[in-house]
Formats: C-alpha cells, structure tokens, sequence
C-alpha cells in the first residue's frame, strides 16, 4: 500500500488538520455540534481530500483494504452467532452461578476473556452486562466490581490474538503478523495479566460485596432465543475460520468465506445481519487511515520519533513503546493511538507489533475512556440504575494495568 503523495505546500494544512483532528478525538466531541470521535474522523479524512489536496485515488490507496474486510467478516460471524442467541444463552449460563462470589468472578473473567479472543469484545459486554448485573442485584450483591472485572478481562482476552480487536486486526495485517507465532508469543503476558486481574480485584473487592439496588423488574432489553442448530453452525464456522488463520491463506478471504456463508441464510434475513454489523468502527478505520496516511507523507511523525529519541525517550524501545501505547490509548482512544504509532515505529522486528498489540489492550484498562468496552459496560450497568463512577473504574483498573504492562516488558525482556 503506497500512501498518498502530497505538494509541500498542503502540508501545513495537512499538520493542521491531523492535530484538529486527534485533538477532537481526544475530547471526544466537539462543543455545539452533536458529533461522536466517528464524525470528527470523517470530518478529518474529508478536510484532508479538499484543503490537504489529496486526490481520491490516492486517498483509497491509503486505506489497509485487507483490515477493513477482515473486520467486516468477523463482525458477520459475530452477528450470526448473537443473532442465534449463543451470546444470550452463554451469559445466563454465568449469571445463573452468581452464588459463590469468588468462583463466580473466576468463571466471569474466563468466560469473557476466552470469548473477547475470538469474538467482538464489545459484543460480549454489550449482552453480559444487563443479565450478569441483573442477577447480582437480585443477590443483593454489589455489580460494580463484577462489572470492571468483566470489561477488564474482554479486553486483555482480547489481546491473545490478532483477530481479538479492531485495533489488533489491523496490526496484524499492517506488520504481516504470523497468527500462530502472535498467539504462542502473546498467552504468558495475557494469562499472567488475566490472574493478575482476578487477584487485584478479588482482593480489593471482596469486603464490599452487599448491595441495597433493588434490581429493575421491566428492563427493556433486545434478547434473541436459542437457536440450538444455528448456534451450532457458528460455532464449526467460527471453528474452521480460525484453523485456516494458521495457513497461508489470505486472512480476509477467510473471513469474507464465513461471512458468505451466514449470509446465504436460510432463517436469517440479510438486513438483520447487517443490522448488528459495527459499522461505525469500519468508517472510523478508514477514516483514520487517511488522516493518518495524508500525515505520513509530511515526514513530520518520523521527525518526532528521531527528536524524542535525541531527547532519550526512543520510541523503538520495548518499555517505552509500552507506556507509549498505554497513554495514548487512554488520551487519544486506542484505535487512534494505534493507527498513529503504525506509521512511526519501527516493525521490522515482529515482538514491536506484539508489544504494541498487547500494550493497546492492556492499556485500554487504566481508566473507564480507554477502551469502547469499558464506556459499554458502564452505559449499560446506568440501565440497571447502577453507577459505575470514574474513581470506582481506577481503582481497580490502574494497579490491574500497571501489573498487566510490568508483566509484558518481564516477558520482552526474557524473550530477547
């Protein structure tokens, strides 16, 4: 993928508009406008084809096509298997263990990591939450806890792979990463962040465990019955899509295979598919492609990396691009963050996309805007009438990330 080419003289509006536009993502909205970081990305990349000068052609060539249709194949997987009603039925099958609070957090985190590995977090914390807060509160036990660990171990579950989250999808595809040797170099750090998360919470939650909510009696919910043979067909698809991603075969032909096949449904309709496909993460993506490619062709990210690097701080550096990918996540949202340090960091060598692939999801962890899976989880238990407040999210989240990062660099550092 060759990126665009820009005249010298677009590149001061260039600079201009890729700093607007991270800064808008990092605010999150812009004030008098009812804009979302989706709308300011593409805002961004259309600004960058009319002041930034950069030709629809190229602009098109600046966009990973392989992540963006890989992503898509993997949402219609996802969709398939929530509209069967798998992810309804497996998050009863938690919530119905709620009665001994240890092993229940145990079996929450397991569950919603392992699932996190190979499906849409999101998508699991978008169906777990109401049912699993509904029958803690019916309990009389506090949610709060349970719900951080839930959105905390979606999202180190989800750094065990490649096709976990978007964000790795597309560092996967960007730095042509090995699905296998991804996996085998990634489970030590995400099982030991993983127990590192049970304990920390567990420890620190374990003596405030009553609660007086007095769960919702007409929760208003959209719920999907169990379709035992459709949820078995998912499963085999999901199954042989992710023995293929061992092989040589093109990534997203795969996935683009599976998805043909959920759509060539005999029970389900296409428009109800492509009703629960994230959508607006495909267009943040290609947005962010093109801001971020139309900044590369500045030179300006490479001045930055080779200036922080005179001043001592270089960003090649396995610790450094560590806590680099972790700030950022949480300053400017981990897929911006993401997109921006595949263009400046060095991935010739294969462990600085695993380290930026882990660092992405662990970092997503310190504070409840760090990832899209903690603002699900927090949003939906608000549903439930339970609030989940910015401190009671840090409390847990930033020593859980600080082991969880500690955990990665011991694990660099023995595998050098």
């Amino acid at each position: 993928m060759n990126p665009p080419t820009a005249e010298d003289h677009s590149h001061p509006a260039i600079i201009a508009i890729f700093a607007l536009t991270y800064l808008g993502i990092a605010m999150g909205r812009v004030p008098g406008l009812k804009l979302n970081r989706v709308g300011i990305v593409m805002l961004g990349a259309i600004a960058m084809m009319i002041f930034g000068r950069i030709p629809t052609g190229q602009v098109i060539a600046c966009i990973n096509w392989p992540t963006i249709l890989l992503l898509f194949g993997f949402f219609v997987i996802s969709a398939q298997l929530r509209l069967c009603g798998f992810y309804d039925w497996l998050a009863g099958v938690v919530a119905a263990r709620v009665g001994r609070p240890g092993r229940f957090l145990l079996l929450l985190m397991a569950v919603s990591g392992g699932l996190s590995a190979f499906l849409s977090n999101d998508i699991a914390c978008l169906v777990f939450t109401p049912i699993v807060g509904t029958a803690l509160l019916r309990k009389q036990m506090n949610p709060v806890p349970f719900l951080i660990a839930l959105a905390i171990a979606s999202n180190l579950g989800a750094a065990a792979t490649i096709i976990g989250n978007p964000q790795n999808m597309m560092i996967g595809a960007v730095a042509h990463l090995d699905f296998g040797h991804y996996l085998v170099w990634s489970l030590v750090p995400v099982f030991f962040a993983l127990a590192a998360a049970f304990g920390i919470i567990w420890l620190m939650s374990r003596k405030n465990l009553q609660s007086t909510l007095a769960a919702p009696e007409d929760l208003q919910r959209k719920t999907y019955p169990l379709n035992l043979p459709h949820v078995i067909k998912g499963l085999v698809i999901l199954a042989v899509v992710v023995g293929l991603l061992f092989t040589s075969f093109p990534r997203e032909i795969i996935a683009l295979a599976a998805a043909a096949i959920h759509l060539a449904s005999p029970r389900y309709r296409t428009e109800d598919l492509l009703g629960l496909v994230e959508w607006p993460i495909l267009v943040l993506f290609m947005g962010l492609f093109v801001v971020t490619g139309a900044f590369e062709t500045t030179g300006c990210g490479d001045q930055a990396v080779h200036w922080l690097a005179h001043s001592g701080f270089d960003l090649n550096r396995p610790a450094n691009l560590a806590l680099a990918t972790a700030a950022l996540s949480n300053l400017i949202n981990n897929s911006a963050a993401v997109m921006l340090l595949l263009k400046v960091v060095n991935l010739a060598q294969p462990a600085t996309a695993c380290i930026l692939a882990l660092a992405n999801s662990f970092g997503g962890n310190l504070i409840i805007v760090g990832a899209v899976s903690n603002l699900i989880v927090v949003q939906q238990a608000r549903d439930l009438g339970v609030n989940i407040t910015f401190r009671d999210f840090a409390r847990l989240g930033i020593p859980v990330t600080l082991a969880s990062l500690a955990g990665l660099l011991v694990w660099v550092a023995l595998m050098k």
